[in-house]
């Protein structure tokens, strides 16, 4: 395990924030079972209320903790995963109110393409995860970048870029007819 990977482990563990990289842009990671941590995840980024964040998986396997996955997201995700593809899945009974959409009872996941996050992931297990940024800004592609606007506010940074690209495309599958909340790098409706 590299040392980086150790600190990150145990500040997540301490309720911290994280900085990670995905293949899209550099992220901020908590520990999605804590409220304290979820509510300084909200507070750095000064994003509102009832916007949930998105939860990064390691896995397929491991999107069972979180949400239900249906023959149709199955598929999806076996044909965008890892990758930029958020899925909103219905969530599983039981998980913390701060956790997705209550209203809704569903939760976006996503497994991302980018080798220190799915370390990071594997090791942790999920995790809530944003883009680095305050909310509204444009978000920072590298560790570089997310140190410049958070500084200490983040306890540790994992080295890494995202490629630049556009967030994730946010598909909402709860429904009968799938439905495209974020446009991003994966077309849809798929071909």
């Amino acid at each position: 395990m590299a040392p980086d990977l150790g600190s990150a482990l145990s500040a997540l563990s301490s309720g911290l924030l994280v900085g990670v990289p995905t293949e899209t842009v550099y992220g901020v990671a908590a520990d999605p079972f804590s409220a304290d941590a979820v509510d300084a995840l909200f507070a750095v980024k000064g994003r509102p209320e009832g916007r949930p964040i998105p939860i990064l998986v390691a896995d397929v396997a491991a999107v069972g903790a979180v949400a239900r996955l249906d023959q149709r997201a199955l598929e999806a995700a076996e044909r965008h995963w890892p990758g930029p593809l958020t899925l909103v899945l219905p969530s599983v009974p039981g998980l913390p109110a701060w956790l997705g959409d209550v209203r809704k009872r569903s939760i976006g996941v996503r497994v991302p393409d980018s080798a220190v996050a799915l370390e990071l992931l594997a090791a942790a297990g999920p995790l809530a995860v944003t883009s680095a940024n305050r909310s509204g800004d444009e978000p920072a592609f590298d560790d570089a970048g997310a140190r410049a606007i958070f500084g200490d506010e983040i306890a540790v940074y994992l080295a890494g870029s995202g490629s630049g690209q556009a967030p994730s495309t946010v598909v909402d599958l709860t429904g009968p007819v799938a439905r495209v909340l974020r446009a991003g790098p994966v077309a849809w409706p798929e071909s």
